[in-house]
Protein backbone atom coordinates (compact mmCIF):
# COMPACT_ATOMS: atom_id res chain seq x y z
CA UNK A 1 0.00 0.00 0.00
CA UNK A 2 0.75 3.17 -0.84
CA UNK A 3 1.63 5.66 1.73
CA UNK A 4 2.59 9.20 2.05
CA UNK A 5 5.54 10.33 2.81
CA UNK A 6 7.37 13.39 4.11
CA UNK A 7 8.84 15.35 1.39
CA UNK A 8 11.66 17.42 1.62
CA UNK A 9 11.92 20.94 0.10
CA UNK A 10 13.71 20.96 -2.95
CA UNK A 11 16.70 22.98 -2.08
CA UNK A 12 17.05 24.38 -5.79
CA UNK A 13 15.36 28.09 -6.18
CA UNK A 14 11.84 28.75 -7.82
CA UNK A 15 13.73 31.19 -10.42
CA UNK A 16 16.70 31.09 -11.32
CA UNK A 17 19.27 33.16 -13.76
CA UNK A 18 17.79 36.36 -13.65
CA UNK A 19 19.97 38.47 -16.02
CA UNK A 20 19.80 42.49 -16.20
CA UNK A 21 21.20 43.43 -19.52
CA UNK A 22 22.23 46.94 -19.70
CA UNK A 23 19.79 49.75 -19.37
CA UNK A 24 18.62 50.91 -22.70
CA UNK A 25 20.20 54.50 -23.53
CA UNK A 26 17.43 56.17 -25.14
CA UNK A 27 14.92 55.51 -22.83
CA UNK A 28 17.19 55.22 -19.93
CA UNK A 29 14.32 52.35 -18.82
CA UNK A 30 15.80 49.18 -17.07
CA UNK A 31 14.36 45.84 -19.30
CA UNK A 32 12.26 43.82 -18.17
CA UNK A 33 14.27 40.91 -16.50
CA UNK A 34 15.18 37.11 -18.55
CA UNK A 35 13.75 34.68 -16.34
CA UNK A 36 14.15 30.72 -16.65
CA UNK A 37 11.28 28.73 -14.48
CA UNK A 38 12.14 25.32 -13.31
CA UNK A 39 9.39 23.18 -14.16
CA UNK A 40 7.78 20.24 -13.04
CA UNK A 41 10.06 18.35 -15.15
CA UNK A 42 13.33 18.79 -13.12
CA UNK A 43 11.56 16.84 -10.60
CA UNK A 44 10.75 13.58 -12.05
CA UNK A 45 13.80 13.72 -13.86
CA UNK A 46 12.69 11.83 -16.86
CA UNK A 47 9.68 10.73 -18.73
CA UNK A 48 9.16 7.52 -17.06
CA UNK A 49 9.47 8.77 -13.69
CA UNK A 50 6.57 11.23 -14.44
CA UNK A 51 4.79 7.76 -15.72
CA UNK A 52 5.54 6.05 -12.17
CA UNK A 53 4.46 8.74 -9.88
CA UNK A 54 1.53 9.36 -12.00
CA UNK A 55 0.70 5.69 -11.36
CA UNK A 56 1.43 5.72 -7.94
CA UNK A 57 -1.39 8.48 -7.64
CA UNK A 58 -3.86 6.65 -9.01
CA UNK A 59 -2.80 3.60 -7.30
CA UNK A 60 -3.72 5.69 -4.10
CA UNK A 61 -6.44 6.82 -5.36
CA UNK A 62 -7.69 3.79 -6.32
CA UNK A 63 -7.01 2.05 -3.05
CA UNK A 64 -7.80 4.49 -0.59
CA UNK A 65 -10.79 6.78 -1.97
CA UNK A 66 -13.93 4.76 -1.81
CA UNK A 67 -15.64 7.20 -4.57
CA UNK A 68 -13.40 6.70 -6.71
CA UNK A 69 -13.26 3.11 -7.43
CA UNK A 70 -17.11 3.59 -7.24
CA UNK A 71 -16.69 6.07 -10.18
CA UNK A 72 -13.96 3.76 -12.36
CA UNK A 73 -16.06 0.97 -11.70
CA UNK A 74 -19.19 2.85 -13.07
CA UNK A 75 -17.82 4.18 -15.94
CA UNK A 76 -16.40 1.05 -16.97
CA UNK A 77 -19.79 -0.71 -16.83
CA UNK A 78 -21.09 2.51 -18.53
CA UNK A 79 -18.86 2.17 -21.53
CA UNK A 80 -19.67 -1.70 -21.88
CA UNK A 81 -22.74 -0.77 -22.22
CA UNK A 82 -21.72 1.53 -24.83
CA UNK A 83 -20.03 -1.21 -26.94
CA UNK A 84 -22.83 -3.75 -26.08
CA UNK A 85 -25.58 -1.20 -27.32
CA UNK A 86 -23.43 -0.99 -30.51
CA UNK A 87 -23.28 2.77 -29.73
CA UNK A 88 -21.35 5.37 -32.92
CA UNK A 89 -17.91 6.05 -32.05
CA UNK A 90 -19.08 10.20 -31.41
CA UNK A 91 -21.50 9.05 -27.92
CA UNK A 92 -18.85 6.37 -27.17
CA UNK A 93 -16.05 9.35 -26.95
CA UNK A 94 -18.68 11.34 -24.81
CA UNK A 95 -19.33 8.64 -22.74
CA UNK A 96 -15.34 8.68 -22.08
CA UNK A 97 -14.98 11.93 -21.66
CA UNK A 98 -17.56 12.50 -19.08
CA UNK A 99 -16.29 9.82 -17.19
CA UNK A 100 -12.40 10.99 -17.39
CA UNK A 101 -13.38 13.89 -15.90
CA UNK A 102 -15.32 12.94 -13.21
CA UNK A 103 -12.01 10.80 -12.27
CA UNK A 104 -9.96 13.71 -12.70
CA UNK A 105 -12.28 15.57 -10.54
CA UNK A 106 -12.25 12.86 -8.01
CA UNK A 107 -8.50 12.95 -8.38
CA UNK A 108 -8.24 16.43 -7.80
CA UNK A 109 -10.66 16.23 -4.49
CA UNK A 110 -8.41 14.11 -3.67
CA UNK A 111 -5.10 16.08 -3.93
CA UNK A 112 -7.02 18.74 -2.56
CA UNK A 113 -8.33 17.10 0.84
CA UNK A 114 -4.40 16.03 0.74
CA UNK A 115 -3.06 19.21 0.72
CA UNK A 116 -5.91 21.10 3.25
CA UNK A 117 -4.73 18.55 5.68
CA UNK A 118 -1.70 18.90 5.34
CA UNK A 119 -1.43 22.69 6.03
CA UNK A 120 -3.94 22.39 8.62
CA UNK A 121 -3.79 19.09 10.28
CA UNK A 122 -5.83 17.96 12.76
CA UNK A 123 -7.08 21.24 13.41
CA UNK A 124 -10.55 22.86 12.11
CA UNK A 125 -10.49 25.80 9.93
CA UNK A 126 -13.74 27.01 8.14
CA UNK A 127 -11.27 27.83 4.89
CA UNK A 128 -10.28 24.13 4.95
CA UNK A 129 -14.22 23.37 5.11
CA UNK A 130 -14.77 25.48 2.13
CA UNK A 131 -12.05 24.01 0.46
CA UNK A 132 -13.27 20.37 0.54
CA UNK A 133 -16.65 20.86 0.17
CA UNK A 134 -16.10 22.68 -2.80
CA UNK A 135 -13.67 20.22 -4.50
CA UNK A 136 -16.51 17.62 -3.03
CA UNK A 137 -18.99 19.42 -4.75
CA UNK A 138 -17.35 19.80 -8.19
CA UNK A 139 -17.02 16.09 -8.45
CA UNK A 140 -21.10 15.84 -7.42
CA UNK A 141 -21.71 18.10 -10.04
CA UNK A 142 -19.44 16.48 -13.13
CA UNK A 143 -21.44 13.04 -11.68
CA UNK A 144 -24.32 14.31 -11.63
CA UNK A 145 -23.89 15.30 -15.49
CA UNK A 146 -22.56 12.06 -16.78
CA UNK A 147 -25.58 10.27 -15.79
CA UNK A 148 -27.43 12.16 -17.57
CA UNK A 149 -25.43 12.67 -20.61
CA UNK A 150 -25.20 8.56 -20.05
CA UNK A 151 -28.86 7.99 -19.51
CA UNK A 152 -29.03 10.58 -22.48
CA UNK A 153 -26.89 8.24 -24.92
CA UNK A 154 -27.42 4.54 -23.55
CA UNK A 155 -31.16 4.97 -22.96
CA UNK A 156 -32.64 5.15 -26.41
CA UNK A 157 -30.25 2.37 -27.61
CA UNK A 158 -31.25 0.26 -24.97
CA UNK A 159 -34.61 0.73 -24.72
CA UNK A 160 -34.51 -0.21 -28.82
CA UNK A 161 -32.45 -3.10 -28.03
CA UNK A 162 -35.05 -4.42 -25.85
CA UNK A 163 -37.91 -3.53 -28.50
CA UNK A 164 -40.01 -1.28 -25.97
Amino acid sequence: MLVPQEHSPDPRPMLRDVQHSNPDPETNLEPSPKVRRLGAWTVAGDLPSSFRYAAQGLIYSFRSQRNFRIHVVTGAVVFGLGLWLQLPLAQLAVLVLTVAAVLVLELINTATEAVVDLAIGRRFHPLARIAKDCAAAAVLVAAISSLVIAALLLLPALLARLGV
